[in-house]
């Protein structure tokens, strides 16, 4: 897999690029923001698999380039950051972020969650098999204002579209299929997260903390303490 490194400091870029190196992945290293958009134009060659993004660039704000990725672009972004406040992550997650590391991490820690990404990047292309799958023919999910699409992966609340990432969309559509039922931290990081890995649990809470922003429906997942979440299904 190709991978874009995103990072200013050329001795944490030679380090991470030299491990990414031993376990597959062929590492581009970007220096700037504008450096990692050019290496992200059509013609510079196969696409890459991952993006991983530095907030802390020279040029430009980590979180302007998250923004201009997305709009050339659906490759998974991964930012890696110092930048540990809730409201970062939920602001880079909002802006099309895939996931989010804070630093210092474990080498593990991301190389799972670059895997964990990819798998469902792939997952959810639309060139990726040919068979119709069964979700193709399945009715949108109503939940009083909340409508779920889930062959075109849309949602909106009283009619207007709300933009939601992979993963958010993903974990909604998990809730929403079983509303009442309360699904386990463990069990919805299996499921959308496909992996098992216990540092997961802090990025479950980004999401859900997203989700509730972006519907501007707080109540709409509750928080079971001690066990996991489960959607309440609104009245009407």
């Amino acid at each position: 897999m190709r991978l874009l490194l995103v990072e200013d400091d050329n001795h944490v870029a030679a380090a991470l690029s030299a491990i990414l190196s031993k376990h597959g992945f062929e590492v581009t290293h970007a220096r700037s923001g504008e450096e990692a958009l050019q290496a992200l134009l059509p013609d510079t060659g196969a696409p890459f698999g991952v993006v991983l993004l530095d907030l802390g660039l020279p040029d430009q704000d980590g979180f302007e380039v998250c923004g201009k990725i997305r709009k050339r672009t659906a490759t998974p972004v991964i930012m890696v950051t110092a930048r540990a406040d809730v409201r970062s992550r939920i602001h880079g997650l909002n802006l099309g972020a895939d996931d989010y590391v804070v630093k210092p991490y474990d080498t593990m820690e991301l190389l799972a969650r670059i895997h964990a990404v990819s798998r469902r990047t792939a997952a959810h292309d639309p060139g990726h098999g040919t068979e119709e799958s069964p979700a193709d023919s399945h009715p949108p999910l109503r939940l009083g204002p909340v409508t779920i699409e889930l062959p075109t992966r849309q949602v909106s609340v009283n009619g207007t579209t709300v933009s939601l990432t992979r993963k958010e969309f993903d974990l909604l559509a998990l809730l929403a299929q079983r509303p009442g039922v309360v699904f386990r931290r463990e069990q919805i990081i299996s499921e959308v997260w496909r992996t098992s890995w216990e540092g997961t649990g802090r990025t479950l809470e980004v999401h859900i903390a997203s989700l509730r922003s972006k519907l501007r429906m707080p109540a709409l997942i509750e928080t079971v303490r001690g066990v996991g979440y489960r959607l309440v299904a609104p009245a009407g």
